[in-house]
């Protein structure tokens, strides 16, 4: 029996993410950003998981984003990247955990924590 390379692909991601969150988790003191990749939008979110609360977020399909002169999916990603720092320094948070969530660190996941180094994050 064939199987569809979404599915073969799908489990693979969802192997490696569990495997990341086994031994990555964020604190209070130092809460964890996590990546959702979509084929079309880019999502990130802040998470401190001692208390199960989401501290800040940006995505590329939110209201108060705003992508410039950006316009491919890896430049903003970046500007995502950019502007969830900004975020994260008004909120008081200075340095974090990277969850990549199972995906590759490439293209606009790379991209993504180049611009929230960029706004002053470090991890």
């Amino acid at each position: 029996m064939i199987k569809s390379i979404t599915k073969i692909k799908s489990s693979l991601r969802a192997r490696r993410r569990a495997a990341i969150r086994k031994r990555l988790s964020g604190s209070s003191e130092r809460p964890r950003l996590v990546v959702f990749r979509s084929n079309k939008y880019i999502y990130a979110q802040i998470i401190d998981d001692s208390r199960g609360i989401t501290l800040c977020s940006m995505s590329s399909k939110a209201k108060d984003f705003s992508a410039g002169k950006a316009k491919t999916k890896t430049e903003i990603s970046h500007v995502v990247g950019l502007q969830l720092g900004e975020k994260a320094l008004a909120a008081g948070i200075k340095t974090i955990a990277f969850d990549r969530a199972g995906y590759k660190y490439h293209g606009r996941v790379k991209a993504l924590a180049d611009g929230a180094r960029k706004a002053g994050l470090e991890f």
